[in-house]
């Protein structure tokens, strides 16, 4: 089965039956953080709900609870709960958002744990610390598996100190946004529920409903349920393409700054037609590239260099910039791939070898040239 046919847009429809509810999800988002520790794994607990940090009460607040904490910071085994006279008070500016809080010590996130609103029951003197094994977490806690690439695959994500796949059950396409610039990727091209061509995680499912609002710096952030021994059928398994990062080169060149330009788009490198290319592209480029500016083009295409002709994909065509663009994908062009060229016709760019440098105080310093052009080199008010 080709990719693409086999990748579908999946805005989290359960099966049959099932709703929210008796997934015992929670209403409300919460991310939670240690503050004055010695380690990010110990110190006073602050949750934030609802777009407010707080602090929480040490009311009834035991190593379950902890436990939860550890979880969802991906830290080791919950070894104490303690009091504010460990890791002392909050901020008086900052108000106490839980009281009496229940955890089972098997849910995901301490938002998922029920507890009571304490209004004015509770000061800051009673602030509930948490004390777990330290553990350095990896970077990213987020992986994409099972493609051969980092931009697409299976998820898995680092939780509860180990890589855990992630059931498919509420993925959608807010989630995968998430995901994708998480790992530096472009925005998701497609979310899966099932693909024959990418490999099935190995890793066991540990969390599933994964509920992000879009601002999360990281999947670890969005709320989730713990999923470790609960059914996930395997057309359920958690999938996405994100868009492969945009990148340049100038290849068969003397140096980097001097070559065929390719560009790397969906994962494939290309070139780039010649037809309306302009000095103005070029410049672009150069910049892009944090090569000097570009060597004026002669005005007919059989006098400028060349270097080569390339294979594979034309990416671009008919490529219109303003000269204020920080990436040339962000220069006017047709559709990717669309073209009336022959690889004949691919573009060479020669810039020169000093960094670029953009206003007049710059372009005046010798390090913006080489220095043979900066002797020759006259600005003129």
């Amino acid at each position: 089965m080709d990719l693409r046919l086999c990748l579908l847009l999946y805005f989290g429809e359960g099966p049959s039956g099932v709703e929210a509810a008796d997934l015992g999800v929670s209403s409300s988002y919460s991310e939670v953080r240690l503050v004055g520790g010695p380690h990010r794994c110990a110190g006073r607990v602050e949750v934030r709900l609802d777009g407010h940090w707080g602090t929480v009460c040490d009311d009834g607040w035991d190593l379950d609870d902890v436990a939860v904490v550890c979880r969802q910071l991906g830290c080791g085994p919950a070894l104490k709960s303690l009091t504010s006279k460990v890791y002392g008070p909050g901020s008086e500016s900052d108000p106490v958002l839980m009281m009496d809080v229940q955890c089972q010590g098997t849910e995901a996130a301490l938002g998922n744990c029920s507890y009571t609103d304490p209004g004015y029951l509770c000061q800051h003197d009673e602030d509930a610390g948490a004390h777990c094994q330290a553990v350095e977490l990896p970077t990213p806690p987020v992986r994409l598996v099972g493609n051969n690439t980092r931009c697409s695959g299976q998820v898995e994500i680092y939780y509860d100190g180990r890589w855990g796949a992630v059931c498919g059950l509420g993925w959608d396409l807010t989630d995968a946004k998430v995901l994708c610039r998480e790992l530096g990727c472009g925005s998701p091209r497609y979310v899966t529920h099932h693909c024959s061509k990418l490999s099935r995680s190995s890793a066991p499912v540990l969390l599933g409903q994964l509920d992000c609002t879009g601002r999360e710096a990281s999947l670890t952030q969005c709320q989730a349920q713990a999923w470790e021994g609960r059914h996930c059928p395997h057309h359920r398994d958690t999938g996405v393409m994100c868009q492969e990062p945009f990148a340049l080169q100038l290849v068969n060149g003397p140096s980097k700054c001097s070559g065929r330009l390719e560009v790397w788009y969906d994962g494939v490198w290309g070139t780039v037609c010649d037809d309306d290319w302009s000095e103005t592209n070029a410049q672009v480029v150069c910049r892009e590239l944090g090569c000097g500016p570009a060597e004026p083009l002669a005005p007919k295409l059989q006098d400028r260099p060349r270097f080569g002709q390339g294979t594979g994909k034309i990416w671009l065509d008919d490529i219109r910039c303003k000269g204020t663009e920080k990436t040339l994908q962000n220069c006017a062009h047709r559709f990717w791939s669309y073209h009336d060229c022959t690889h004949r016709e691919d573009i060479s760019v020669v810039c020169q070898m000093g960094p670029y440098c953009m206003d007049r105080q710059e372009r005046e310093s010798p390090m913006c040239h080489t220095p043979s052009q900066a002797e020759q080199m006259r600005i003129k008010s």
